[in-house]
């Protein structure tokens, strides 16, 4: 991978498209995260509805179940259902195992995806410590460099120049 910073004479300089594309990243995985925590959250209240065999006709319920079998698409029938039996409204209690699996599964989604975005957080924190100490050391060359100029220039005046000051007191001369 490329470097981060760019070498020039006593400072370093952090490219700016670098540090954009960090904070890109950390929305887009910022996203990706909100996403697998309502996908966790509709999970286990499905979950819950499917065990308690809560009744399918109202609309929170059905809601509830069509978010559950989007999220459910891709684990469908790795386990089977276990039926507990019927509940008082004549609906069939549901031990979903596929439903366990699937939370699972996205929680150690969700866990790489935080994972991630604390790399991410490091990382630009990173690249603004450099940022910090690259301006620190421009400053340090610059009153470096004036030090400098201003020895010179005092080195090359010419004796009348560099008489002491105050001057002597004209009386006593």
């Amino acid at each position: 991978m490329s470097q981060t910073t760019e070498s020039t004479p006593g400072t370093q300089h952090v490219h700016p498209q670098r540090r954009t594309l960090l904070l890109g990243a950390r929305v887009l995985g910022y996203g990706v995260y909100l996403y697998l925590v309502v996908t966790e959250i509709v999970l286990t209240l499905g979950f819950f509805l499917l065990l308690f065999g809560a009744n399918p006709g109202p609309p929170f319920v059905q809601w509830a179940y069509r978010s559950l079998d989007r999220a459910m698409e891709p684990f469908r029938g790795i386990f089977t259902s276990i039926e507990l039996g019927q509940t008082g409204n004549q609906v069939e209690a549901v031990l979903d195992t596929s439903i366990i699996f699937a939370m699972i599964v996205y929680g150690i989604i969700a866990w790489s995806v935080h994972a991630g975005i604390d790399w991410l957080a490091d990382r630009i924190a990173h690249l603004d410590r450099l940022d910090e100490q690259a301006r620190r050391d421009r400053a340090q060359a610059q009153a470096t460099q004036q030090a400098q100029a201003q020895w010179a220039q005092a080195s090359q005046a010419t004796p009348e120049q560099t008489r002491q000051y105050p001057p002597a007191d004209p009386d006593r001369a």
